[in-house]
């Protein structure tokens, strides 16, 4: 009897429970609907603005970060989390995406700006290159017959030689008889046609006019000839050794010419445009401090660098002196034909995600918001801003990574239908204490 009395009153005091339980939780659910519906007869513009006591700037709405989308409009606590509502004031929600910072938090964050400017600047284009020969100040010296090299004056490859030096003495057999052929008839009497058939033959076996004067002025014959250095330079190819045996077309030596230079300069691919043939040059060699070099452009070479991505830029420098020396390094600066007067802001300003370029425009009294801009070439620091800014506005050089990070999360959370972020004035000190 007791145990079913005792079984009664346990199965009474559950139900009560569970009964008391439901109706909590229906209370419960009721409150948030009703929270729900208030906030989204709320989520417009309030038809009054609010005041905040404290500041005296004009509220739109109250928010909890926490849950985005539910604006009140009545400050108090959150529904949702243990905390305050959160205000969102006037200027904050007319300019969505833009961000205000306190002049203390600028010095701490080490914000500073620049003027955007209207100057002229100098498309000039640096660049790195290696000096190599003139491949158009070329002399190919070879063997016009066959024959013996008796001696030879330029013994090593790269020996520098002079316009009209000695290279090499060579005897000639089929001169021998072409020349005394030539002077047999000379002490003919009256053989004036077979004299011009005698010296053209002499022309046919490789003899010069300097060298058929000498033979008929002198009445000698003259079996060895010297071959000179038609040009300065030096010796790139030597083919030549003493008695070795030469047939005709021989080539012996191969002289490059010095008095001018290549530099073969690696363009970047993204510059190359702004560089033209006959563009004005000015090299320095490390080799050589103190020492300036000019030249011009001769040529751009249609052919990139998958690897460097760059174009190779053919510059021609005058070297009267000989000191630049093919295989040595050249730092090259390509002049601009004309000056430009231009937008430009410090080239630190600009922001580039890889889609598109943004500058941080500083509005006055602590705003700032972040403006897409149209960026052109790039020349001592400075970039060439073509479209989005004007000649005055100050632009952000330091700390605008974090201005516009707290910027674009501000634009995301405004086309999410959240209220936007705080603005970073906001409530640093209240973050402070409730760290633990």
């Amino acid at each position: 009897m007791n145990l079913n009395r005792l079984a009664v009153a346990t199965a009474v005091a559950m139900a009560i429970g569970a009964g008391g339980y439901g109706l909590y939780r229906l209370g419960l659910d009721r409150g948030m609907q009703s929270s729900v519906v208030n906030h989204a007869a709320t989520s417009g513009t309030p038809a009054a603005v609010a005041t905040d006591a404290a500041t005296g700037r004009k509220v739109l709405y109250w928010h909890d970060p926490m849950v985005p989308g539910k604006k009140f409009d009545k400050p108090g606590k959150s529904p949702f989390m243990d905390m305050d509502l959160v205000p969102v004031y006037a200027e904050a929600g007319a300019d969505e995406g833009n961000v205000a910072i306190s002049a203390r938090m600028q010095q701490n964050l080490g914000v500073r700006t620049a003027a955007v400017t209207r100057n002229a600047l100098a498309a000039t284009v640096e660049a790195v290159g290696t000096v190599a020969y003139n491949d158009r100040d070329v002399v190919v010296v070879q063997a016009r017959n066959g024959g013996f090299i008796e001696r030879l004056f330029v013994r090593a490859p790269l020996d520098p030689v002079r316009q009209g030096q000695p290279l090499a003495e060579l005897y000639v057999p089929d001169w021998v008889a072409a020349q005394e052929e030539y002077l047999s008839v000379a002490r003919m009497a009256g053989a004036g046609t077979l004299i011009d058939g005698a010296r053209q033959r002499m022309r046919l076996v490789g003899m010069s006019d300097a060298q058929i004067h000498s033979v008929a002025t002198s009445g000698k014959v003259q079996a060895r000839f010297t071959l000179t250095a038609p040009i300065g330079g030096v010796v790139a190819e030597l083919g030549a050794r003493d008695g070795m045996t030469v047939a005709a077309g021989t080539p012996l030596f191969r002289i490059n010419g010095l008095s001018t230079v290549w530099v073969n300069a690696e363009v970047p691919e993204s510059l190359a445009a702004q560089v033209r043939p006959g563009s004005a040059v000015e090299a320095r060699a490390p080799a050589l401090a103190g020492t300036t070099f000019i030249g011009k452009v001769t040529a751009i070479l249609p052919e990139v660098n998958p690897a460097t991505r760059t174009l190779k830029v053919r510059v021609e420098l005058a070297n009267p002196t000989g000191a630049l020396i093919p295989g040595m390094f050249a730092n090259v600066t390509f002049k601009p034909a004309s000056r430009m007067e231009i937008l430009q802001v410090p080239s630190e300003a600009v922001i580039s995600t890889g889609k598109r370029n943004v500058v941080i425009v500083a509005q006055g009294e602590g705003k700032f918001a972040p403006v897409d801009v149209e960026i052109g070439m790039e020349s001592n620091g400075q970039t060439e801003i073509r479209k989005g800014l004007e000649a005055g506005q100050q632009v952000v050089i330091s700390g605008q990574f974090l201005i516009d990070s707290e910027a674009s999360l501000k634009g995301v959370a405004s086309r999410m239908g959240a209220a936007p972020a705080p603005a970073i004035e906001h409530d640093h000190s209240k973050m402070e204490k409730a760290k633990p």
